[in-house]
This record gives C-alpha cells, structure tokens and sequence, in this order.
C-alpha cells in the first residue's frame, strides 16, 4: 500500500471518482486515502500496517484481538510479528514451546503428548512409552511395533521363541504365554501317529485312547485298513475280524468248526461284547471276545430237530 499525489482523468460514470490528488492504492484498488479503513474499528489504514482477513483489511490492533491465537504456555496472545507453533487446535509462542518436564525447547525436535502436556522424546519415553514384552525395552517414537491382544514387541523381538526366527507377517501359534512359528509347534505339541510317529496333520483314529493315521491303523496280520471297518484285538494288537478268526477265533468242540457269527464291532463304539455261536448241532454261550474266555459252565443246548 502506498500514497502519491498525481491527475487522475476520470468519466461519468459511476461514483467517488478520484481527482486531482492524494489517493490510495491498495488490494490492487485505488482509494480515497479516508477511504482505507480497518473493517472493524473504521481507521484509516493510509500509510499503516494493515492484514487482510476475508478480503477486508484490519488494523494490527483489530486483527490480534479478533483472530490471534492465545499462547498456551503464557497465555499471552500471539502477534503477528510471532512465530505460532500449533499442535492439536493448541497454540505456543516459538519461545514457550517447551518440555513439560526439562523445559527444553522443542522447536524443530520430536515430541510427545500426554494429559494434554507436552514432553520432549526422552521425558515421554521415560515417563509414559510402553515397554516390549521381549526385551523390556522402551518404544522409541517411530519405533514399528507387533501387536497381539494385549502383549506388544519390537519387530525384533517378535520371534519364535524356540528357533528364535523371527515370526514378521507369518503365522504364529501362541502357548501359554510363549510364541512358536508354525513348524516348532507342530514339532513340540502336534499329535503323532503311534504306529510311524510322524504328525497327523488331518483326520486320523483313536484307537485305545491313542491316536493314528488312518492309513496306519491296519490289521497286525494282513495290513488291511480298520479305520470304519470291525475289528477287534489281541495282546493289545488289531485284527480284522477275518484274520482274527483263522489266528484265534475258539472252535466247536464236537465238530471243529470255527465260529460263524462273531459280532464285532467298530471303532467307536470298542469291542467288549456278548453274542451267540450258533453252529448246526451245537449252541455255545461265548463271552468278552476281547480276551476269547469261553464260560466253562456254558451246556450243550438239544437240538429240537
């Protein structure tokens, strides 16, 4: 903005034209100098400092008590000749924008907030920065954290804590409050098949409170697969019933002949029963086939032929 004194030609139209004289050039506009005022208080701003706002000019008086901010560590206001450091809708003069704790400035360095206060790095850290459930170490602001429900590691840190590889973005198991990569646990707690002792990874048998592939679990004689098929045991060994019948199935004392009717039952439902052997001539009352002990007072039953 500035004032000269010059001849100005002017037409007939419009109004406040200026003439021969003193004016005003400002906001790319030409002024009668008494013209120029602050929007708010009405001064003449000719030849003064003025802040445009909204496009209308204000005095440095009327723009500091209208639109400055306050200063949250004096609670000064802060002119326009003064830097305004802000953070989180809050304001600070350049000079009292300090450390909560040490006072120490904090222009241009990293700083952390807490409480609505404002603490340099290592007043923060000690003071409120969580700590790494691996090293017991502080987080560091910047510093890439791990998460998981409510532990928290560095990156670092975040490792299987049997190989000690560290777990990143892969898959991991947690175990009472350790964590293992997939293959250490599978090689510490995943159930092994008793026959091979490699892990079952899918499906598999229970089979006397133990566990087996299903391609494992075969008759001791002939390898044949058991799994959802009837079987029973000897000397805590299956067999089919087929190959149990020729290796140990009892036999008719008056003609020699094997027992028929064997039922035997699946997997799931175990082996202990009670059945009838009927042969042609004679009835025999069998028992608990899982041990083969026939009754010794079982009678011959007549035949009704």
């Amino acid at each position: 903005m500035y004032t000269r004194t010059t001849t100005t030609f002017y037409t007939n139209k419009g109004i406040g034209l200026i003439f021969s004289g003193e004016y005003t050039k400002a906001m790319s506009k030409d002024w009668h100098s008494g013209h120029f005022c602050c929007w708010q208080c009405d001064e003449s701003l000719t030849g003064q400092r003025y802040v445009l706002r909204d496009d209308h000019p204000y005095c440095i008086k009327c723009y500091e008590s209208v639109f400055a901010n306050v200063c949250e560590e004096c609670n000064k206001i802060i002119g326009i000749d003064s830097k305004d450091l802000s953070y989180k809708d809050k304001h600070w003069h350049e000079a009292c924008f300090l450390c909560n704790k040490c006072r120490v400035s904090l222009v241009d360095k990293q700083f952390g907030s807490k409480a609505d206060k404002i603490y340099c790095g290592n007043c923060y850290d000690a003071q409120f920065a969580s700590r790494c459930d691996g090293c017991g170490e502080i987080f560091r602001a910047g510093t890439k954290k791990m998460e998981y429900k409510t532990r928290q590691w560095h990156e670092k840190c975040f490792c299987c804590c049997v190989c000690k590889s560290a777990i990143g973005t892969k898959s991991f198991i947690p175990r009472e409050q350790e964590i293992y990569c997939a293959t250490c646990y599978e090689e510490k707690f995943a159930t092994r098949c008793v026959k091979c002792n490699k892990i079952i990874t899918s499906g598999g048998v229970t089979y006397k409170n133990e566990p087996w592939h299903r391609e494992c679990f075969t008759c001791t004689n002939c390898n044949t697969s058991l799994a959802g098929q009837r079987f029973t045991s000897r000397d805590e060994k299956p067999y089919c019933a087929e190959c149990f019948g020729e290796l140990f199935a009892k036999r008719c004392t008056a003609c020699e002949l094997e027992a028929q009717d064997l039922s035997l039952l699946k997997i799931d439902t175990g082996i202990m029963i009670v059945s009838f052997v009927l042969h042609a001539k004679h009835h025999w009352l069998v028992g608990d086939l899982s041990q083969m002990l026939m009754t010794s007072s079982a009678q011959s039953v007549p035949n009704k032929n």
